[in-house]
Formats: C-alpha cells, structure tokens, sequence
C-alpha cells in the first residue's frame, strides 16, 4: 500500500485515478483537485508531485525516498517543484506572484523529469492574476503540470476550469473513516464530529482536538437567546465579530445548518436525518413558532452573509444584521396571527 493510503486511506478512489496518469505517462498539462475541506487535497497532490519528480519510483510505494530528487524534495529545495498559496488565510494571490510564475516556468525543467506547481486555494487567485494564469494556460511549456486546489471550484472562471482535468476528492467510506478516527483517539461523538465537518475525517480531527463541539453549542444558545429576545443581539454580534476569521466562517456554516434543520422539521415533524441531531430537540421547539416562508428568507439571508464574509464589510453590523433578522423569525409569525386574526 502507498504512503499516502497508509496515512488517508479515503484517497483509495483519487489516488488511483492519479497513480493511472503516472502509468501510463500521461501527465496532464492542468489538474484540478476539488473537494471540501478537511480530505487531505494538498497532501494528496504533494504525493502525486513526489511520485512524478523520483527517479526511480516504486510502484506499490509512489516514490522511493531515496533519490536525490526525494531528498530535495522531502528537503523542500527541489527546483522543479513550485507550491504557491495565498500569502495570509483569506487573501488574494496576487498578479506580481503569477507573473514571477511565469518567468520561471519560461525556463526548461532543471531536472529530466517534470515540472510541477501546485497552486493552493485556487479560488483566491484575482481577477487580474487569473487572466495571466489563463494565458500560461493556453501556451503552457513543456513538461510542466499544474496542479490547482480548491474547495470552492465554481469561485474559479470557466475559461480556467475548462483548460483542467478534474478530480474529486472525498471519502465515500463512512465507516473506513471512522475507523481512521479512532485510531488517531477520536472516541467520543465522531457521528456528530462528522456530521458538522461534512464527511471530512481531517477537520472532524480537528474539531475533536479543539473541543469545536464545546464552542459550537455555546454559539447556539447565544442565537437561540437573542431569538427568544433573551440576550441583547448587540452583545452577542460584538462577540462573534471579534471571533478569527477560521471560526467566524464556521459559526456561518452552523447558523445555515441550523435554519436548514428547521425548514426540514418544518416539513417533516418526524423526519430524524437532519445535521444538527443532538440539537433536535430544541430545534422541534422553536419551529413550532415559526413560518417556514420566513425561514426560507432566513436561509436565502444567510447564504448572502457567507459570500460576504470574505469582502471588507464590518463584521460586527454583519452579525446584528443576522441576528435582528433571527428575532424577526418569532415577530413576523406574531404579525401574521394578528391579521388571520381580523
């Protein structure tokens, strides 16, 4: 078994569709490994870099580990392998790196072997630096391959997706993973622990050694507070704007599972396949008082305020925002009993 399904064994599936290019010496000119967050995509294609860039590569093994080309690439000074990623969490790779990029990959590989660039977050390239990576694109030089990384692939243009040869990586094997989990001493709430990260075995790590499930509950019961008007929304907003940006981007995705829960049970009283299961009951008492008209605004609200994350709005006015409109779930029911009520 290779490395990197000793260490991932959920990449049977990408691994084996990559390990297929190498066998047949087909490198493609531009992958495109997509997948949400958390499944080991950059582990995943620094594997493959390896595997392409060893001079003598064992086939069960990827890579020998051994060559100088392994040494210079474990050493993180292999000249023909450039990894390119956003200079802080968040912010755009600029023009001027995509320009040095290009510079460099005019010149011929140093080694017999390819070239590789992996490009991670992908979907951070700007406007200005994506038109100058599409026109490497569509003259690429020989005997390189680009290997872009993204959990968000629709955020990169279409001109850019096209010219890229894409695969998925995900872990289809539910319990492969958390028999995975358990090994590394994930023994308490991995359903849970899987439910919120997604399927994802790396971030459920995470989340269980960060006591993620502790800070997601809390910020439950705050919103569930302001929503009975039993907490000042202001305060709450105040503190979950000063939340880092990571956690800030989590509290949204939780806030759209929680109203996607509702709108489910809203539905379905009965229905039990919802995210936030250990939440059920709380959430069967607030949908009673609840329109699911509204709910679905909420929802629509939401998904609004996750694109927005990332631009330059105040975080605090973003979070009252979310919150005023949460207390407004109870009052526009209220207004609505009162005029069936005439």
């Amino acid at each position: 078994m290779t490395h990197i399904l000793q260490t991932y064994p959920w990449l049977q599936s990408s691994w084996s569709r990559l390990e297929l290019y190498i066998s047949q010496n087909r490198i493609p000119q531009a992958l495109l490994l997509s997948g949400n967050n958390g499944f080991g995509k950059l582990q995943l294609a620094s594997f493959f870099s390896q595997s392409i860039l060893c001079s003598s590569p064992e086939q069960e093994i990827g890579f020998c580990g051994k060559c100088q080309s392994c040494k210079l690439f474990e050493a993180k000074t292999h000249p023909d392998f450039i990894l390119i990623e956003p200079e802080e969490a968040g912010k755009a790779i600029g023009i001027d790196v995509i320009r040095q990029l290009t510079v460099k990959l005019a010149l011929k590989p140093q080694f017999e072997a390819y070239r590789i660039v992996i490009i991670n977050f992908a979907d951070c390239l700007s406007n200005a630096s994506a038109n100058a990576f599409l026109k490497y694109l569509e003259e690429p030089t020989e005997r390189t391959s680009l290997i872009l990384i993204t959990d968000k692939p629709l955020k990169l243009p279409a001109t850019i997706r096209s010219r890229c040869q894409e695969v998925p990586v995900s872990a289809s094997d539910e319990m492969l993973v958390k028999t995975w989990l358990k090994k590394q001493g994930v023994e308490d709430s991995i359903d849970l622990l899987l439910s919120m990260s997604q399927g994802s075995p790396l971030l459920a790590k995470e989340f269980s050694d960060k006591l993620v499930v502790d800070f997601r509950n809390s910020c439950f019961k705050q919103w569930l507070k302001v929503i009975k008007r039993e907490e000042n929304f202001i305060f709450v907003a105040e503190q979950w704007s000063k939340l880092d940006k990571g956690s800030r981007e989590l509290l949204l995705v939780w806030l759209i599972s929680w109203v996607m829960d509702l709108i489910k049970l809203k539905l379905d009283k009965q229905i039990t396949e919802i995210i936030n299961i250990d939440l059920i009951s709380h959430l069967k008492q607030l949908v009673e008082k609840l329109d699911l008209k509204v709910l679905y605004q909420y929802y629509d609200f939401l998904l609004l305020s996750q694109q927005r994350l990332d631009t330059q709005l105040n975080k605090q006015l973003m979070f009252e925002e979310i919150l005023i409109q949460g207390v407004e779930l109870t009052t526009q029911i209220k207004r609505k009993q009162l005029k069936d009520s005439f």
